[in-house]
């Protein structure tokens, strides 16, 4: 099995920068611990959280921010905290691709907030809900059915990551590959693109590439990308807006100018 038939979806690897700064996993974990607060604002954003940007740094110097619900302030100390173990993890080289590392930051990020978290859609008490991703006026992107013991989601993960893994991609593009791959096959109930991030983030710093957090003021842009990956399953519009959002790589291309762009064929897996 190729790549994108694993993954479920293509690209095209021309958008890709022909050069990425690397630095030491300690610089990259430096400016992500550095940089804290406004990723989890960012973070907060997409997901339509209202905590304004001083008020999560007051949250996240633990005092407590009045005129929210109680749900969107655990939202924000759930990011918080599973971006902490993501750093801890990749500081002491323990992170890893893998399904344990993937369920653990879940188990975090969805906290009291998904139908249940740490594990697969189908490995809980929950057998039969299968969630979906609204397109607004596409319609609804339905994933692989939740079927008791995830079997199906289990060997479509291992093969995506032994994929992956496999596939000699440059770590810059196998991080955001495996950000696109978690957000299509909605491996969980629910902080499916946060997780996927967050693996993507431990992927660049493990390798001393930046992490990179997409702009709240980009939100509505990153929503409509995602809506055309769902749609088409060429990811190449999404790789290039990660592209754009990474703090030391070069603005977005013209489109047209200077590449070439070959679509890779409808994929209609789990559709």
């Amino acid at each position: 099995m190729n790549l994108f038939d694993a993954l479920g979806f293509g690209w095209d690897s021309t958008v890709m920068p022909g050069k990425v700064p690397v630095h030491s996993v300690e610089r990259a974990c430096f400016r992500f611990h550095r940089m804290l607060p406004e990723f989890v604002w960012d973070a907060g954003v997409l997901e339509g959280n209202p905590f304004t940007f001083p008020e999560v740094q007051t949250l996240l110097d633990g005092v407590t921010v009045g005129g929210h619900k109680m749900s969107d302030q655990e939202q924000i100390l759930n990011l918080a905290e599973s971006s902490k173990r993501l750093l801890a993890e990749v500081k002491s080289g323990q992170f890893r691709l893998d399904k344990t590392t993937f369920c653990e930051l879940q188990g975090i990020v969805a906290r009291n907030e998904a139908l249940e978290w740490g594990h697969f859609r189908g490995e809980g008490k929950e057998t039969n809900y299968t969630p979906d991703v609204s397109l607004g006026k596409f319609g609804r992107y339905t994933p692989l059915p939740t079927i008791a013991g995830a079997p199906e989601l289990n060997r479509v993960f291992a093969n995506g990551v032994d994929a992956l893994n496999e596939s000699g991609l440059p770590p810059f593009e196998r991080g955001l590959a495996f950000f696109l791959f978690g957000a299509l096959q909605q491996f969980f109930f629910d902080g499916n693109k946060r997780t996927s991030r967050f693996m993507m983030n431990g992927v660049l710093m493990s390798s001393g590439i930046d992490a990179i957090s997409v702009p709240a003021a980009m939100a509505q842009t990153f929503n409509e990308e995602m809506v055309g990956f769902y749609l088409t399953k060429d990811a190449t519009e999404m790789m290039r807006f990660l592209v754009d959002c990474h703090p030391e790589v070069g603005k977005r291309p013209t489109p047209g100018v200077g590449t070439t762009h070959h679509r890779p064929p409808t994929f209609t897996f789990g559709l």
